[in-house]
């Protein structure tokens, strides 16, 4: 089950796309899985031929739950865990008869109060929020190994109490958005800066592109902002990245996480995958495309789960400016209000230009405010030549 976004302990699987033996390639859609948030289409990450299904539509699964197992040509049959994607490849039985299954957890043997767990199996323990002292151990004198906290996972996800049935998708849509900015507010510790941009230049080259356009491939001005920010990010990678395990982790790659509001109630920030590479009338289209899906509950699991940086804007909704909680694991987020004629001094006069208010969100731990500075001026110089977007 993968983790798609720090809100997410659990998700609910509602059907299997492909069955037991169907070859698949990455990036292939394996599994429709229910999220307080959304319905999300689960991506491949491999390319070879699915052994085992060892989850059930309907079954409600923890973050890190194996659900299935494939078997990649010409490379040994590993289970795919948090743990193995840090770097520790644990081996499965050679025959799906051999295939993990779901057990009743009881109490581990200890001896003189110590219980007796792998070094592996303890952090993966620790990632899902299970304690090692209610696992059962099959190793040798009774030693708790990766296997038996795979599943104790899946015995756990089984239990009803996982999730409340009388808790409608809202409630459990602002309980996640609470946890996650609950969570970021007491680890994160954040810095806060604000810069008025003159986009007067930026709103004339808008009109005057517009009038090359039909109307389905016209720009919005809020792809300016976020291909500004794709670009300036470029030339500050600290803020293109997340805090992972007490370390920062800087992304190659550029994917904005763009804020939905929902119809329903609270929003959602899928990714812009290779923002910064996109022109301004792929970007357009492929933000459509992101509203018009998130909206009707489709999307990717990679689009949550790849985002390096948010951007969010609430000038329709008339607010000036907006100082955003950053989204971990993420380490910056920038926000803009709406456009505003503010008086400024031009040439020794002062005239009324369109204005906007932008700001950002940073972590200490990975950026300082000089730098925050410089990234919000860096922003400012593309809007002053849109040109170059």
């Amino acid at each position: 089950m993968p983790q798609l976004g720090a809100d997410m302990n659990a998700g609910k699987l509602q059907q299997w796309r492909k069955h037991v033996g169907d070859k698949v390639q990455r990036g292939d859609i394996i599994a429709d899985v229910e999220t307080d948030k959304a319905d999300i289409e689960v991506e491949v990450f491999s390319t070879g031929t699915i052994e085992k299904l060892l989850i059930q539509p309907g079954e409600r699964v923890p973050v890190g739950t194996v659900m299935a197992l494939i078997r990649e040509e010409g490379k040994p049959f590993v289970v795919e865990t948090p743990a193995a994607r840090a770097g520790v490849s644990v081996a499965s039985p050679a025959s799906p008869a051999a295939a993990p299954r779901v057990a009743p957890a009881t109490p581990a043997k200890a001896e003189k109060g110590r219980v007796h767990i792998s070094p592996v199996a303890r952090k993966l323990a620790g990632e899902l929020g299970i304690d090692p002292a209610t696992i059962s151990g099959s190793g040798p004198g009774g030693r708790i190994t990766l296997e038996d906290v795979q599943r104790a996972a899946q015995a756990r996800a089984a239990k009803p109490a996982e999730a409340p049935p009388e808790m409608d998708r809202a409630a459990r849509m602002r309980q996640a958005i609470g946890a996650a900015m609950a969570r970021s507010k007491r680890e994160i510790p954040h810095y806060y800066l604000s810069t008025s941009i003159d986009v007067g230049r930026a709103m004339a080259w808008l009109a005057n592109e517009n009038l090359k356009r039909s109307m389905e491939e016209r720009l919005v001005y809020g792809v300016l902002l976020v291909k500004a920010v794709a670009l300036a990010l470029r030339d500050f990678p600290e803020l293109n990245g997340v805090w992972i395990d007490g370390k920062a982790i800087a992304k190659a790659e550029i994917h904005v996480g763009a804020a939905i509001s929902l119809r329903g109630g609270g929003l959602v920030a899928p990714a812009l995958h290779n923002t910064d590479r996109q022109s301004l009338g792929e970007l357009m289209k492929s933000f459509r495309d992101l509203v018009q899906r998130a909206r009707a509950g489709s999307l990717r699991s990679s689009e949550l789960s790849d985002p390096t940086i948010t951007v969010t804007s609430l000038g329709e909704q008339g607010v000036e400016a907006v100082f955003g909680v950053i989204y971990p694991p993420q380490v910056a987020l920038v926000g803009f209000g709406k456009i505003v004629e503010r008086p400024c001094a031009v040439a020794g006069q002062i005239v009324a230009r369109p204005t906007i208010t932008a700001t950002l969100s940073g972590d200490h731990r990975v950026s300082d405010g000089h730098r925050g500075g410089l990234f919000l001026a860096a922003i400012e110089r593309l809007l002053q030549d849109p040109g170059r977007l």
